[in-house]
């Protein structure tokens, strides 16, 4: 966590963070596919990359309604 950020600030930073690594790898295995290149190792990456971005986006979800709830 940065210094004066909060659970839920860091968690809305992972979710965008994310969100761009899952297109950059997604593009990439794009180009890949378009000059007739393996995409093997690329696409494994890819699903790690978007299984790590649902938990951030289920952990994300769970504080949201955690905080709704709160009010």
């Amino acid at each position: 966590m940065r210094e004066g950020e909060t659970e839920i600030e860091m968690v809305r930073r992972h979710v965008r963070d994310g969100a761009a690594v899952v297109a950059r790898q997604q593009e990439l295995v794009g180009r890949l596919l378009v000059n007739g290149l393996a995409t093997q190792a690329a696409e494994q990456m890819l699903a790690q990359f978007e299984s790590a971005q649902r938990q951030h986006q289920e952990h994300l979800d769970r504080l949201e309604a955690v905080q709704l709830r709160s009010f």
